[in-house]
């Protein structure tokens, strides 16, 4: 039976999730899935914005446009043409009801969690394809489709669900694996960059006015050590400061 599993709208930038529907099915397939949609969720912003990857029995589809992403789950035999249409007017509704601003401000995960009652409600809709077919037109959709395929993203970009070897895995030659640790960092900006030199660049420098201070310290008696002390303290904040912009260059982990 082809049908529409779940469906989630996320932030592009930090893959927060702003709203979900709920699934009922808990079999190993959706729970490995489920792992996939964090995983998809934290690579948003690297992925072109049409994409489909296929995960056993079950394929991942989301579109992704004004920094949000709309994502859904489905079985293999679900037709591509109405899973785009079907997050076509998740796009739709979602941009008529809340703003950019709304959506670039949110803090919390499922913010929005009252859109799942038009999510809810499409799914139905999207799920009997019969009174479906005489609402909506589908040509428009299956030329832009034909057009601009949506990138079918290889599971070899995603690596495990599970920490091993996924059950649908397939090798792709020429295609290497993004560790998990690569996985959760988001793109550095220039801003980020500038303040990464600056902050490396005056660490430097108070580690070499650090060691000029200990060799005047050894000739003269004149020299406070006091000055010393206060250099390499400050080469260690430099290196702090390094150590969390690093850190907070890894998105966080949303459940999704």
């Amino acid at each position: 039976m082809s049908v529409i599993l779940s469906a989630s709208v996320v932030r592009v930038r930090d893959g927060l999730p702003l709203s979900a529907s709920t699934d009922c099915e808990q079999s190993s397939g959706m729970q490995a899935c489920r792992k996939y949609f964090k995983m998809l969720s934290r690579r948003l912003a690297q992925l072109p914005d049409r994409c489909i990857l296929k995960a056993g029995h079950y394929n991942i589809n989301f579109i992704s446009s004004l920094g949000v992403s709309y994502m859904m789950l489905c079985t293999e035999n679900y037709p591509n043409v109405l899973a785009f249409s079907f997050l076509d007017e998740l796009q739709k509704e979602f941009i008529t009801t809340y703003n950019v601003m709304k959506t670039n401000t949110a803090v919390r995960p499922y913010c929005f969690i009252e859109f799942d009652n038009f999510i809810q409600r499409t799914k139905q809709r999207y799920n009997n394809p019969r009174s479906l077919s005489t609402k909506i037109n589908l040509s428009d959709m299956q030329m832009e489709i034909k057009l601009r395929p949506p990138y079918q993203i290889p599971m070899c970009e995603l690596g495990p669900a599970n920490g091993v070897a996924s059950a649908f895995s397939v090798d792709y030659k020429g295609a290497g694996k993004i560790s998990s640790a690569h996985q959760r960092l988001e793109p550095a900006t220039l801003s980020g960059i500038v303040a990464f030199i600056l902050s490396l660049l005056c660490g430097a420098l108070n580690l070499i006015r650090g060691f000029h201070a200990i060799e005047s310290l050894l000739q003269s008696d004149g020299e406070d050590f006091n000055y010393i002390i206060a250099f390499f303290l400050g080469t260690a904040a430099c290196l702090y400061q390094i150590w969390l912009r690093q850190a907070q260059g890894k998105a966080p982990d949303y459940d999704v």
